[in-house]
């Protein structure tokens, strides 16, 4: 029977990560905890390092977000070859182990390599995704107009969710469920990017080899919505993290020309000077 790994990202952020781990340690569904520590500034390596019960993997430098899954996916891979691996931001909650137990029953489908659960977040549910394209992308950064188009062009309709199990392009990077078989397949993640963006590249990579995307909507998982980011990035430094993303993206995987290259980087100058005013 293959076995199930549950990775967990840490970056100078212990308590938030010690309450995760008490509570999926006792979850008989899980055969190892990974904690990937990014190379914390503050104490967290020593203080996992304490916890019984999980496998820390302190890397030397901070690596980012696709990197550090990475590590912990290939750790994983080595020690049991094929397996499942759920990848978890620190600010994960989960209510009961039959949850977990649900999304892998999804692997029973075939061609289905990515699961993710319905996200209830402080400022809302969050699902799947739609894949867009260079020209949409372009409309979702010109000021003002994102806003009337933003739901239409990325958002399913709320009925479409009403079935047990719903095809998405994508699900959101903060929790999610793969198959160590695609992940391998698609060559892992692009560690590329630092921050973000990686949910976009990862639907690509899947999309290429003919991989399936579900959404379990009858489990539903708790997120404290970027409180680790929040508390080490400022607002306008993880603005341009994600866009430095985005442009790496675009250029890569969404087949972007020079000219819409240029567009969009004129669009987030403009739309960086707006923050900076307002931060005023």
């Amino acid at each position: 029977m293959r076995k199930t790994g549950y990775i967990i990202i840490n970056y100078n952020d212990f308590k938030t990560t010690e309450k995760l781990i008490n509570n999926i340690k006792d979850y008989k569904v899980i055969d190892e905890i990974v904690v990937v520590d990014n190379n914390s500034t503050d104490d967290s390596k020593n203080k996992l390092s304490k916890i019984k019960g999980i496998t820390l993997i302190a890397n030397k430098e901070n690596y980012g977000f696709a990197k550090a899954i990475n590590i912990g996916c290939k750790y994983l891979i080595d020690k049991y070859k094929e397996c499942y691996i759920f990848v978890s931001n620190s600010d994960i909650r989960i209510t009961q182990e039959n949850d977990l137990k649900e999304l892998l029953k999804c692997f029973k489908i075939k061609d289905v390599a990515l699961v993710g659960p319905v996200i209830k977040e402080p400022d809302g549910i969050v699902r799947g995704w739609k894949s867009t394209t260079v020209l949409e992308d372009i409309l979702l950064n010109i000021p003002l107009i994102n806003r009337v188009y933003r739901n239409k062009l990325i958002s399913y309709k709320d009925d479409y969710y009403n079935t047990l199990l719903s095809y998405v392009d994508m699900v959101k990077g903060c929790f999610f469920l793969i198959d160590s078989r695609a992940l391998e397949k698609i060559n892992f993640f692009d560690e590329n990017t630092f921050l973000y963006y990686e949910e976009n590249i990862l639907a690509k990579k899947l999309k290429v080899k003919k991989y399936k995307t579900v959404i379990n909507n009858k489990v539903t998982v708790y997120h404290d919505h970027a409180k680790t980011i929040s508390k080490n990035v400022n607002n306008i430094n993880r603005y341009k993290i994600t866009k430095q993303s985005m442009m790496y993206y675009e250029k890569n995987y969404n087949d972007a020309n020079n000219f819409e290259l240029f567009v969009l980087n004129l669009l987030n100058n403009i739309n960086l000077i707006f923050k900076k005013i307002r931060k005023r």
